[in-house]
């Protein structure tokens, strides 16, 4: 069995503490800003990647990213594992009940909220493909991303936009939440089924995968959710707390992602869908979602954010007018389509404008779904970083659109 090297060690630790000191830093001053925590180690990326430290101090960047070819391939598996722990408390934020309770608001905003945007993320590249980058490959698969990629909304930038205007625990804020999590649900479902279309890593034919994945959808969210739902109390009564609790969780959330892995839809969909099941649960505490939220938020999904920017050189492969399309289509599908359905559900037009423009957020979620994309050859580099400019303006500006839109006119 072949183990790293001397030097091949070193390179990683230093790569690791690079990456994890430049998120803090970056993270802090972003929420100084009243920024996400994620617009920063983005940016902790890109200055430590190709595009600001490989220009200024090339051969310090060559020798700590790119020197070590056995220590890179250790990196990548730990910002694999990283991914999968983020989509697994993205799943943890989902709650079910809460879903259940707004009804037909839930429904008509994250339906119509996914409809819209999907539809024209799909139909303007599937007639302009050129534009957005498509030299050769299936068009209909790559049209069906990039719907896909319009649509879903990053749930954990959504609660955490909502959180600091107080606006969490109101009855907008809660359909704005149940909104975000029907939409996150059926987009991974829907993207899911798109790399099974790609057939990169299965094991079963294309039918066979999306029969499974329907059925495995089904099965966590139903029975799955009521066994974990039995097990939990025997683990919080039986084991060291937390330590029990977090570690069989993780463990079973490698199983479950190893398990969609070999569907070929990718692993990060089993993570996502036991988290769901996992956090709906009655006995998991606030206080132990707490601590396994702190442990990846803090250690794993930096090196995830941090590594989007060692990938590209975002100079180069910035395409002003591809961003500015891309930006303009993200805003139109989503507030127009999340507004739309809470005009339906009754909402007065500005909190219904307000609801548009806290679906919009996008964050984390299109930036692993263009990652993904990238690596297995569906995207090309400059659409890349037009979805990743995309997250972080729609995360940026959610926000405070939504303070504008719910401004109170001065008493005259």
């Amino acid at each position: 069995m072949e183990s790293l090297a001397h030097k091949e060690v070193i390179n990683l630790l230093l790569q690791l503490a690079a990456m994890l000191l430049s998120a803090r830093v970056f993270a802090e001053i972003a929420q100084k800003f009243n920024q996400p925590a994620v617009v920063g180690e983005i940016i902790a990326g890109i200055v430590l990647g190709p595009t600001i430290l490989g220009i200024i101090t090339p051969d310090f960047f060559d020798y700590l990213f790119q020197s070590n070819p056995s220590a890179n391939l250790a990196l990548d598996g730990i910002v694999q594992m990283a991914v999968i722990l983020l989509l697994f408390i993205a799943g943890l934020e989902v709650e079910l009940h809460l879903v259940f309770s707004q009804g037909k608001s839930a429904i008509n905003i994250s339906i119509l909220g996914l409809v819209f945007p999907f539809i024209l993320g799909f139909v303007i590249p599937y007639f302009f493909p050129t534009f957005f980058g498509l030299a050769e490959g299936n068009k209909l698969l790559f049209s069906l991303f990039m719907g896909t990629a319009m649509s879903i909304t990053a749930l954990p930038v959504v609660v955490r936009i909502l959180m600091d205007m107080d606006l969490f625990k109101t009855k907008m804020g809660m359909v704005i939440v149940a909104g975000a999590m029907v939409n996150d649900i059926i987009g991974w479902l829907i993207f899911s089924v798109i790399l099974s279309f790609m057939g990169k890593s299965g094991n079963l034919s294309l039918i066979s995968t999306i029969g499974i994945t329907l059925l495995f959808t089904i099965f966590m969210l139903t029975l799955g959710k009521g066994l974990l739902n039995r097990v939990l109390p025997w683990i919080n009564k039986k084991l060291a707390w937390p330590g029990g609790l977090l570690s069989l969780s993780i463990s079973f959330c490698f199983l479950l992602a190893a398990f969609t892995e070999w569907l070929g839809i990718h692993a990060i969909f089993g993570a996502f869908l036991f988290g769901v099941a996992l956090g709906d649960s009655d006995h998991l505490s606030e206080k132990a979602k707490e601590i396994i939220h702190q442990f990846i938020n803090n250690i794993f999904a930096p090196l995830f954010f941090v590594s989007i920017g060692l990938k590209i050189n975002f100079f180069t492969n910035f395409d002003f007018w591809l961003v500015a399309v891309i930006i303009v289509i993200s805003f139109l599908g989503k507030i127009v389509g999340s507004g739309y359905g809470a005009l339906r559900s009754g909402y007065p037009l500005k909190e219904a404008m307000a609801v548009g423009f806290g679906m919009n957020a996008r964050g984390a979620m299109e930036i692993i779904l263009g990652l993904i994309a990238l690596e297995n050859g569906l995207i090309d580099e400059k659409l890349f970083v037009a979805l990743v400019v995309m997250a972080l303006v729609t995360s940026m500006t959610s926000g405070p659109l939504m303070k504008w839109a719910l401004r109170k006119k001065p008493a005259t």
